[in-house]
């Protein structure tokens, strides 16, 4: 079992999970001690997810990893994080857009943005590229649209409109749904590419 974070970031190199050189290199920056409380900092390095509060969870690394993969953030991109909980997933894409990049965190429980705000404080290469919103992440957050790239780390019955429709063309959208991650690539206007990966566990989106 993983007791630091470059031996998670190891573990997920070994189980073919992290493959990307910026992916690597973020999970080895981004430390997910500093997102989880601190009564559960010893359980941090563990591939399972962890309870936050408010009935959420910092998602298994492993998970985070496989939907990081198949989004492949790019310097230079800007993108939306839905439902941000303790903001170690926008702290990665953070990294990994790099500083021309940007990352629009929406997080609809007050509680948790003003952790995630804390936690990415401490990151000061990174939190300037952050930017946490408190809002309903079923709805994206149209003002900072078009997105290269959309991610969610919460499960809804269907990939939201809003989404689609705020993804640039040619850009792409890693959800749940249900128990499976979706990959969608956005073609042109009306038409999508959906993949579907199945066996996954997430907790649901919740609409205001």
């Amino acid at each position: 079992m993983a007791t630091t974070n470059d031996e998670l970031a190891d573990e997920l190199i070994k189980g073919g999970y992290l493959k990307t050189p910026t992916l690597i290199e973020a999970f080895r920056e981004v430390d997910r001690a500093d997102f989880v409380p601190e009564r559960l900092k010893k359980d941090a390095y563990m591939n399972v997810p962890l309870p936050i509060g408010f009935d959420q969870t910092i998602s298994q690394p492993l998970t985070v990893a496989f939907m990081l993969e198949l989004l492949l953030p790019q310097p230079g991109e800007k993108i939306l994080d839905i439902g941000t909980g303790s903001g170690w997933q926008a702290a990665l894409l953070a990294h990994t857009v790099g500083d021309k990049g940007r990352v629009i965190a929406v997080e609809r429980i007050q509680e948790l943005k003003e952790m995630a705000d804390r936690h990415i404080a401490g990151y000061e290469d990174l939190k300037d590229r952050i930017e946490i919103i408190l809002g309903d992440g079923s709805k994206g957050y149209e003002e900072e649209a078009p997105y290269d790239k959309i991610i969610a780390a919460a499960a809804a019955d269907e990939i939201s409109p809003a989404w689609k429709e705020q993804l640039k063309t040619g850009g792409v959208i890693v959800a749940p749904v249900g128990a499976s991650v979706v990959i969608i690539n956005k073609v042109d206007a009306e038409k999508f590419e959906t993949k579907e990966y199945y066996g996954f566990s997430f907790v649901p989106l919740i609409s205001d």
